[in-house]
């Protein structure tokens, strides 16, 4: 039974016995009487509605039996509430929560209106001073019910994929590195929903980076190492498919800097479902356990207002620091503007030289009061990076994840993003790959390939396409570009079509009047770069550094057997290709996907390559790739 089914089966099935009202026979099955619960919130002094309130009706028992939030007009209705007297709950960050009683009849709304008085909260630029108060627990049958809305709001920027390009008039290729990963822990949710994901949710690079790769040693003189590799490309046998590999190795967590920690949290009503704010609580607290006594925390959220409810406190220090994170709870509209502020400012309060200082912000991505588009939240990152902070975006929840709006913030940051799922997805990212994600070696690391015409009629870059650069950006330290972690690897591949073939897709044009003829056959004296593919250049500058520094190596046209690491990357790649019903996938099968990641398989410790696998025979023995799904298309 997938999960969808399950949810579905426990919204409908599992209520508990004594929740059903027998009849005059007696009948279990007889339906229970009902009524419900409605009205309006207002702000008490304004009169103005307030929307995102979180509305509890509790039975006498304590059990919560219903529960909603107001719209934008301050309105709710919570149906199917058991006939009886129970008592209304509305709770709303940054105002006094309100409780009365509310007797229901059968069939019959009875009216419940609440005016809500602002929190004696003092504001002061820096701190909160707010009254805490814990959540209540919804009957397995309403979370269920509530966990299983419609994805009607999640958002995904448009992605046109890469063509090929003709090297007479493209030599260069330029882009910036992708240490991302949520676009794989996405694509796996929708799939083990059965379902296919949105093509514009699927970024190729960021699932072949998803997957941990063997590290190789870089020289004393930079933070990371580069590797190449030349094969047949499995999808088009006739072309090449070169991996450009970068590795930061490894340490051990002792020896790392000591950080300085913001974790800014989104507590608005959106974030109310358990894979979201429950998630995200329980999620941080597995980082938290990971703390030495150097390192620091202090939590803001932001919901109708923006508040440190955590000043900067010492790692060691945890069960305050948990207890903070307990007490939190959703409710309110999301002033997500406002909180991106008040973090940056509590990591400048508590800089530490030569230390990790980073902001975390967990979200689903909705931003709509203060800076809500994409365009304001974009410069005011960028203004705040140039504090020397760094910016973690972890991603939750289904419905209305808001996929295009944290990837910008994360890029335009010196930031990554990934999408939590669950908590192996948390450990994972949070414990396991804790270097790469939170501690920067390396910030603004660009790649520019240049290819050899004499051995290369065109090429493609698979994936990063919202990650290209223009080739003069590679030399200006002026342009912002992706950051490395410790630990971190990161993957490019380039399909090659070989001098002498057409080049797919890219037409014909007359030979030009001012260069060389494009026919290597024409060339009447021999290459001094005879033998070479192409020229691989990395720029980088060090975590706090303003001058960039540059890597350089060839690749020379010799094809090998291909390591494990390459035909792994290769099956991740043909299987996002299929995914996104890439012209370019040639006849390659979800069988021939999943041979060659068996083959690249190698040591696989943890599981992560295993689990692929599972998600490839899944797809097939599902048909999700039989038709398209153009309910989960935004185009």
């Amino acid at each position: 039974m997938s999960l969808k089914s399950f949810a579905l089966f426990a919204a409908f099935f599992l209520v508990p016995v004594s929740e059903v009202a027998t009849g005059p026979a007696g009948s279990v099955f007889d339906p229970p009487a009902t009524g419900w619960v409605e009205g309006t919130v207002t702000h008490a002094d304004e009169g103005r509605p307030l929307s995102g309130a979180q509305v509890t009706v509790m039975s006498a028992g304590g059990l919560a039996v219903g529960s909603g939030q107001t719209n934008a007009s301050g309105r709710y209705r919570i149906e199917n509430v058991p006939v009886g007297v129970h008592e209304v709950s509305v709770r709303l960050v940054g105002f006094d929560p309100e409780i009365r009683q509310a007797t229901v009849e059968d069939g019959a709304g009875t009216v419940a209106d609440f005016a809500l008085q602002e929190t004696a909260i003092r504001l002061d630029g820096v701190t909160v001073t707010a009254k805490l108060i814990f959540a209540p627990q919804l009957n397995p049958a309403a979370a269920a019910a509530f966990a299983m809305r419609p994805l009607d709001r999640e958002s995904y920027a448009y992605i046109e994929e890469n063509g090929f390009r003709r090297v007479s008039s493209a030599p260069l290729s330029t882009f910036s590195i992708d240490v991302d990963r949520a676009s794989y822990a996405n694509v796996r949710r929708f799939l083990n929903d059965g379902a296919r994901p949105p093509i514009d949710a699927v970024r190729i690079e960021e699932m072949i980076n998803y997957f941990p790769y063997d590290e190789a040693q870089p020289s004393a003189e930079h933070p990371f190492a580069v590797e190449t590799e030349v094969w047949s490309a499995p999808w088009q046998p006739r072309h090449r498919l070169v991996r450009i590999g970068l590795h930061a190795p490894s340490v051990d967590l002792g020896e790392l800097p000591p950080s300085n920690l913001v974790f800014l949290l989104d507590v608005s009503g959106s974030m109310h479902s358990r894979d979201k704010l429950p998630l995200v609580k329980k999620s941080l607290q597995l980082l938290v356990e990971e703390l030495r006594p150097e390192d620091r925390v202090a939590i803001v959220v932001y919901a109708g207002a923006a508040g440190l409810v955590l000043p900067s406190t010492p790692g060691n220090e945890r069960k305050k620091i948990l207890s903070a994170i307990e007490q939190l709870e959703a409710g309110g509209t999301t002033a997500g503007g406002a909180g991106l502020k008040l973090a940056y400012k509590v990591v400048r309060e508590n800089y530490i030289d030569g230390g990790n200082n980073r902001v975390i912000l967990a979200t689903d991505g909705d931003f709509n009061v203060g800076p809500s588009s994409d365009g304001e939240m974009v410069r005011l990152i960028e203004k705040e990076r140039e504090s020397g902070s760094f910016l973690t975006v972890l991603g939750f929840g289904t419905g209305n994840l808001q996929d295009s709006k944290m990837e910008q913030i994360a890029d335009h940051g010196n930031g990554n993003f990934h999408y939590i799922d669950g908590l192996l997805e948390a450990k994972k990212s949070l414990v396991e790959e804790m270097g790469g994600t939170l501690f920067t070696v390396a910030k603004d690391v660009k790649i520019q390939v240049e290819f050899n015409p004499e051995r290369v009629a065109g090429y493609r870059l698979v994936g990063y396409e919202n990650r290209l650069l223009a080739d003069e950006d590679f030399n200006d330290d002026t342009k912002d570009a992706g950051e490395m972690g410790q630990g971190h690897a990161v993957t490019a591949l380039y399909e090659v079509v070989p001098a002498g073939l057409e080049v797919p897709g890219a037409g014909s044009v007359d030979d030009l009047r001012y260069q060389p003829s494009e026919d290597p056959a024409e060339s009447e004296t021999p290459s001094e770069f005879d033998g070479e593919l192409l020229h691989v250049k990395v720029r980088y500058k060090e975590p706090n550094g303003t001058e960039s520094r540059l890597l350089a190596r060839n690749v020379w046209d010799q094809e090998a057997t291909p390591s494990a690491d390459f035909r792994f990357a290769s099956a991740v790649a043909g299987f996002g290709m299929l995914l996104r019903d890439s012209e370019h996938s040639g006849a390659l099968t979800l069988e021939e996907v999943i041979g060659l990641a068996e083959e690249g398989r190698g040591d696989d410790p943890r599981g992560y390559r295993g689990e692929f696998i599972r998600l490839v025979e899944a797809t097939r023995d599902l048909r999700l790739l039989d038709e398209a799904d153009d309910d989960l298309d935004p185009r």
